[in-house]
C-alpha cells in the first residue's frame, strides 16, 4: 500500500491554528476524503486534486464527467491537467503533485473489477497528461461498487484484485473533523442531476410538439428584422414566469417543489423560452438575474427549462443548464453550479459560455467580477463579456485545443435534428403582433413527469 501524507484542512499558513488538520496516509483515507473535498458524492467522474508543499497539502481541484467514448479520454485528460495546473499557477502556487480519482458505478451485470480494468487506460492517460506538465500523479484511486482500487500499487498483499471496502460513512477521523468544521455532504451527484435531466414520461411528447410549433413561429422572426422584439418578448415572458414561481407557496421537499414548478410552466411558455435562450444576447441579458430577489426564481426557471429540453431538443439544454450553473454558483452553491455547467457541456461540448464558467467555477474563482460587470454594463457589453475569453479578471482563458471554435452571436440551429411535421402545441401559445409570446397560461404542465427517473432521488440513491 502506497503511503501518503496529504492533509485536509487549512491551506493558508495564516489560517487560525484551532481549525483541525487531518493527515491522510493511505488510499482508503483518500477515498473517504473525496466527498468532503467536493461537497457531494461524485458518480461517473474524473477528479484531480493538486498537492502543495512537502506535506502534500490539498489545493485546487477539477472535476469532469467521464466521457462515454474512450477516444475522447486523451483530450479530456489533457484538458483537465492544463486546467488544474494553470489555475494553481494563476493563484501563485504551482502544484508539486496530483491525486486522481475515477468514480463510476458498475452497470447491470458488471463487476467492480471490470469497471477498474475498463478505466485503466484513462488512469494512464491522466498520469501522462500531468507528467507532461512536469507534475507527477502520486496516486490514482478508482471508486466503484462500494469498494476502491489503486492503480499505483502493484502489491496484491495490500491492494488485492478484488479491491478494498470503503470506510463506513461517518466513522473516520476525517468525518469527525468535517463535522467540526461545518462541512456537510448532503447530496449525491445523481440527486443534483435529477433536478436537471429531461423528462422521461409521456409528457415529453407534448413538450416536444410545443417546441416544434414554437420553432416554426419564432425562429424565422428571431433571424429576421423582428429579432429585437422577439428577444424583448422572451425576457418579459421569463419575468412573468419568475414572478409566478416566486409567488407560489414554499415547498421544502425538492422533488415536490420541482413538480410544482413544472405545473406552473405551460408547454408553450417553456418552448418559447428555450428557443429564445438560444440567442446569445438574450441569454446574456437573462444572466443578469444572478442575485437579490430575482436569483432564486431564475434558478428555478432555468432548472425547469432544462427538464423540458426533451427528445430532439437535447442540445438546447446547454443554455438553461449554463444559466442554472451560473446562478447557483453566484448564489454560493458551487456544487450545483459545477454539476449544471458540466451537464451543459454534456449537452453541447462546444458551448463556450459553459466552457468559460465551468473552468472558473472549478478553479474556485470569485464570481463577483462577473456580477459587477453584469450589473454595471449594458446588455451589449454583457454579451461581449460573456462571449469572449478575457472576461475573467483580465486573464485570457484558453479553450481546449481539441475543441473547435463554436457558437456565434446568432441562433444556433439544432444539430442532428430529425425532420418532422409540426403538431399542435398543447398550450395554444402564439406570437402577437408586437413580437410578444403569449400563452393560455399555466396549467398545461404534466402531473406525471419522469416519476420513474426521480424515484431514485427520493430514496437517496
Amino acid at each position: 500500500m502506497t503511503n501518503h501524507s496529504e492533509a485536509i484542512g487549512p491551506t493558508d499558513p495564516s489560517t487560525p491554528l484551532d481549525q483541525p488538520v487531518v493527515t491522510l496516509r493511505t488510499p482508503a483515507e483518500l477515498a473517504d476524503a473525496l466527498p468532503y473535498l467536493l461537497g457531494f458524492k461524485p458518480e461517473n467522474s474524473i477528479v484531480l486534486i493538486a498537492l502543495h508543499g512537502e506535506r502534500g497539502r490539498f489545493g485546487g481541484r477539477v472535476r469532469l464527467g467521464i466521457p462515454e467514448r474512450a477516444e475522447d479520454w486523451a483530450s479530456t485528460a489533457n484538458q483537465l491537467a492544463r486546467c488544474l495546473v494553470g489555475g494553481c499557477e494563476r493563484r501563485g502556487s504551482r502544484p508539486e503533485g496530483v491525486v486522481a480519482f475515477l468514480c463510476r458505478e458498475p452497470a447491470d451485470g458488471e463487476s467492480g473489477k471490470q469497471v477498474v480494468d475498463g478505466l485503466r487506460p484513462l488512469a494512464q492517460l491522466l498520469r501522462t497528461a500531468c507528467g507532461g506538465l512536469d507534475v507527477p500523479v502520486v496516486e490514482v484511486v478508482c471508486i466503484t461498487g462500494g469498494r476502491f482500487w489503486t492503480y499505483c500499487c502493484p502489491d496484491i498483499r495490500c491492494c488485492p484484485p478484488e479491491g478494498i471496502p470503503l470506510l463506513r460513512p461517518g466513522t473516520s477521523v476525517l468525518a469527525a473533523a468535517a463535522t467540526y468544521m461545518g462541512i456537510q455532504v448532503n447530496s449525491t451527484q445523481s440527486e443534483i442531476r435529477s433536478r436537471l435531466v429531461p423528462w422521461g414520461t409521456a409528457a415529453a411528447v407534448d413538450q416536444e410538439r410545443a417546441l416544434d410549433t414554437a420553432g416554426l413561429a419564432l425562429i424565422p422572426k428571431m433571424l429576421g428584422e423582428e429579432g429585437g422584439d422577439i428577444a424583448t418578448g422572451i425576457l418579459d415572458l421569463a419575468r412573468r414566469v419568475m414572478a409566478r414561481l416566486a409567488a407560489a407557496e414554499v415547498i421544502t421537499d425538492r422533488l415536490e417543489a420541482d413538480n410544482r414548478d413544472d405545473e406552473l410552466l405551460a408547454h408553450d411558455e417553456a418552448a418559447a423560452l428555450i428557443l429564445g435562450l438560444q440567442v446569445r444576447t438574450t441569454r446574456d441579458r437573462a444572466a443578469a438575474w444572478m442575485e437579490g430577489d430575482a436569483a432564486p426564481a431564475a434558478l428555478r426557471l432555468w432548472r425547469a427549462l432544462a427538464r423540458r429540453c426533451v427528445g430532439a431538443y437535447g442540445e438546447h439544454a446547454a443554455a438553461p443548464l449554463a444559466l442554472a450553473g451560473w446562478v447557483a454558483w453566484s448564489l454560493g452553491d458551487s456544487v450545483e453550479g459545477q454539476e449544471a455547467l458540466d451537464m451543459a457541456l454534456g449537452a453541447d461540448p462546444g458551448y463556450l459560455f459553459a466552457q468559460l464558467l465551468n473552468r472558473a467555477c472549478n478553479e474556485d474563482f470569485d464570481p463577483e467580477p462577473i456580477r459587477r460587470l453584469l450589473r454595471g454594463g449594458s446588455a451589449d457589453q454583457a454579451s461581449e463579456l460573456l462571449g469572449a475569453e478575457e472576461w475573467l479578471e483580465g486573464d485570457a482563458l484558453e479553450c481546449p485545443e481539441e475543441q473547435e471554435p463554436l457558437e456565434d452571436a446568432g441562433v444556433t440551429p439544432p444539430r442532428r435534428r430529425r425532420r418532422r411535421l409540426p403538431h399542435a402545441a398543447g398550450g395554444g401559445g402564439r406570437v402577437s403582433g408586437g413580437g410578444i409570446w403569449t400563452s393560455n397560461g399555466p396549467g398545461t404542465g404534466p402531473r406525471n413527469r419522469r416519476r420513474t427517473i426521480r424515484r431514485g432521488a427520493r430514496n437517496g440513491r
